[in-house]
């Protein structure tokens, strides 16, 4: 038991490491290859927050594991939602941008029920789904750096990028510095994936809890570490937009992006996720809606209301 536990959390640390290095040794590579600090910053600077999530997703298809696969994307969205949303809402309330009202926020309603739909319906996702949502992916990320540079406000953008593109990239001075870290990083990420879904899975097994169960919950939140971090730490310093648009951008980029990959390596089924599980994830996704138009602001006591569903729901799931 001891060794399982061991396993998890070292699969948690190198998950971590691995996504912090690999973006940083890209990010100075692609500046180092002219590529605007606008365009590294709403891809590959994005993509760091997903990056656990999908790594275990994918390793977990390659072997089979549908339920870990498809429970761990389940899980992450509404760990996002529920107790990130919640948690930084409570430290402070969120503003919220017209731009997530207008696109992001229905997007990511509509690409939920589609996913759900999809997983329910169908009892897991086929290489044709995986194409799909892999192409929305593409559209969705030209759309963006299309849009941002139309943007009348886009030289702040353009200077957020900047800004974090020059910290990212901050003391490293030559290309094998840059590539070592990104080869070890992806290491990492890949060990790290490993040895988190075989401790899940041995630890599941030996207290008798289904791969989905633990990938509902364990994996889940595990996977789910970076965005919990930057969304509280972006709420302790006031910066209330990148609190909760790093969770509407890591839940599209989740379906999309991970949704879309890890059936195309192979198809993945879905039995284990009950549908309670997929109702949930719709549930707190429309619900994410009104409370977002509620004055253009996510509450305190809204955010203790996705708090507690979030309990209520993880109780449920131990107790299943």
């Amino acid at each position: 038991m001891i060794t399982e536990i061991i396993r998890l959390l070292a699969g948690l640390v190198l998950l971590y490491i691995g996504a912090e290095w690999l973006v940083r040794g890209g990010v100075r590579i692609a500046s180092r290859c002219g590529i605007s600090p606008l365009v590294i910053g709403l891809t590959l600077v994005a993509f760091a927050t997903s990056a656990p999530e999908l790594v275990v997703s994918v390793e977990a298809a390659w072997n089979g594991q549908g339920d870990i696969s498809v429970g761990n994307v389940v899980g992450s969205n509404i760990c996002n939602i529920a107790l990130i949303l919640g948690l930084s809402a409570l430290i402070t309330p969120l503003q919220v941008k017209t731009q997530l009202l207008r696109f992001d926020g229905p997007l990511l309603l509509v690409l939920t029920l589609g996913f759900a739909a999809m997983g329910y319906g169908i009892g897991g996702l086929n290489r044709w789904c995986g194409g799909i949502l892999f192409c929305g992916l593409i559209a969705y990320t030209v759309w963006n750096i299309y849009a941002a540079r139309r943007e009348s406000g886009n030289e702040q953008l353009q200077q957020e990028c900047e800004d974090e593109i020059a910290g990212l990239g901050r003391r490293l001075k030559s290309w094998p510095s840059c590539i070592l870290l990104v080869v070890v990083g992806l290491g990492a990420l890949v060990i790290g994936g490993r040895l988190l879904v075989d401790g899940a899975v041995a630890f599941g097994r030996f207290f008798g809890i289904s791969e989905a169960v633990i990938a509902l919950t364990v994996v889940a939140v595990g996977t789910s570490l970076p965005e919990l971090a930057t969304s509280v730490v972006a709420a302790c310093r006031r910066q209330q937009d990148i609190a909760i648009g790093n969770v509407v951008g890591s839940n599209i980029f989740n379906i999309l992006g991970i949704m879309g990959l890890s059936p195309l390596i192979r198809p993945v089924q879905s039995a284990g996720i009950h549908p309670v599980d997929w109702g949930m994830l719709v549930a707190v996704t429309v619900l994410l809606l009104p409370f977002m138009l509620s004055n253009l602001t996510l509450s305190r006591r809204e955010g203790a209301v996705l708090l507690l569903i979030y309990l209520g729901y993880t109780v449920w799931l131990i107790g299943f």
